[in-house]
C-alpha cells in the first residue's frame, strides 16, 4: 500500500481522464492521495474532488508564486477554507524566488498567513521552497511552524536544509526527481533521511519518474519513487511503502484510511 502525498488531480492533464487515473492508481497499489490547492479560484474544484472520493483528501492554500487571482488571501478566509470537510492540510505554501524578480516581501507575508492559519486550525503545512531555503526555514522558525509541523514537498535541497526542517518536526517528501540519473546529491539525501520522517509523492502531472520521464505524471507512478528509495537504501520495497504510508496518516491526522 502506498499514498501519493502530493498531486494535482484538478489539473487538466489528470482531470480529463480522472476515472482512468484513479483506476490505474488503484491497480498500482496506491490506495490514497492528497490533491493540492494552488489558487483561490481553483480551490472549489480541488475540494469537490476530495469530497467525491473516499480515498482522496485535499489541502487549502495559494502557491507561493501564484498571482492569477489578483488579490491576497486573508487569514480568516484561509481558515474558513481550511475548516472545510476533507481538508487535511494548509498549502501548498512557502517561498519560490526562482521566477520572481524584484521585491519578494509579498511572498513572505503570504507564507506567514498560511502558517498562522495552520496553527489556528491545528493542521499541518505543505511547504514548497525553491531558490529560497534560507528564508523558508527562517520564516518557519519565526512563525512557530513547529507547532503544527508538515512536509517539505518535492524536496530537492541539501542535507543541511533537510536537517533544519526535521528539527522543526517536518517530514521530507521525495518525488520522481529522486529517480533521475543526475540527481546524485538528492539520492544521498534520500539515503540519509530517517525512514520514519519520509513521504513519497508524484507532484503529478509534473516530474514523471524513470521509466516514464518526459510523459505526463500520475499518482500510479509514485510506486517508482518508492522503488528507487528502497534500492538506494538496500531495503525491501514493502518496508518503504509501509513506513511512508504510516507516516502520511501520522502527519495528516484528519485523514482516515478508506
Amino acid at each position: 500500500m502506498l499514498v501519493d502525498s502530493h498531486c494535482h488531480l484538478d489539473f487538466p492533464e489528470l482531470n480529463a481522464d480522472l476515472p482512468g487515473v484513479l483506476s490505474r492508481m488503484r491497480d498500482s497499489g496506491v490506495t490514497h492521495a492528497l490533491t493540492i490547492s494552488t489558487t483561490l479560484e481553483t480551490f472549489p474544484a480541488v475540494h469537490a474532488l476530495a469530497r467525491a472520493h473516499a480515498n482522496v483528501w485535499c489541502s487549502a492554500g495559494v502557491h507561493p508564486d501564484e498571482r492569477r487571482d489578483g488579490r491576497e488571501v486573508g487569514l480568516d478566509e484561509l481558515v474558513a477554507m481550511g475548516s472545510s470537510e476533507r481538508v487535511v492540510a494548509i498549502g501548498e505554501t512557502g517561498l519560490d524566488y526562482y521566477r520572481v524578480e524584484g521585491d519578494t516581501e509579498w511572498q513572505r507575508e503570504r507564507f506567514r498567513t498560511h502558517i498562522r492559519a495552520a496553527r489556528r486550525l491545528a493542521k499541518p503545512l505543505v511547504i514548497h521552497t525553491r531558490a529560497a531555503s534560507e528564508d523558508t526555514l527562517r520564516v518557519m522558525r519565526e512563525e512557530n511552524a513547529s507547532e503544527v509541523a508538515g512536509v517539505m514537498h518535492c524536496f530537492t535541497e541539501t542535507w543541511e536544509v533537510a536537517q533544519g526542517a526535521m528539527e522543526l518536526g517536518f517530514y521530507i517528501s521525495f518525488s520522481g526527481i529522486v529517480t533521475f540519473k543526475n540527481a546524485k546529491d538528492l539520492k544521498e539525501v534520500a539515503r540519509r533521511v530517517p525512514l520514519e520522517r519520509m513521504l513519497v509523492e508524484t507532484d503529478s502531472p509534473y516530474l514523471a519518474p524513470v521509466p516514464h520521464r518526459g510523459k505526463p505524471n500520475q499518482p500510479a507512478f509514485v510506486k517508482h519513487v518508492a522503488e528507487e528509495i528502497a534500492a538506494l537504501r538496500a531495503i525491501p520495497f514493502d518496508e518503504v511503502a509501509r513506513a511512508t504510508t504510516d507516516n502520511f496518516f501520522r502527519l495528516f491526522r484528519h485523514a482516515r484510511r478508506a
